[in-house]
């Protein structure tokens, strides 16, 4: 089952970053790993084994190149 299938759009409205509270986007980076990604921080938050994981100290920062990608 694909990690995204996991979260449903009404979990994903729910979810929000733990840094700025607001809002995550359901993306997948360049190896095809779902990631919630905070557009405003630039910051991206692993799914691991379909459960997100939203503790600061896991998010990482991405590239302006990721970030263009996840935001297209």
């Amino acid at each position: 089952m694909p990690e995204e299938t996991a979260l449903d759009a009404t979990l994903l409205s729910l979810l929000a970053c733990p840094q700025d509270k607001g809002p995550l986007l359901l993306v997948r980076d360049a190896a095809g790993a779902a990631l919630l990604y905070n557009p405003r921080l630039r910051r991206a938050y692993p799914i691991e084994n379909g459960i997100p994981v939203l503790l600061i100290d896991e998010a990482r920062d991405v590239t302006d190149a990721e970030h263009e990608a996840f935001t297209a």
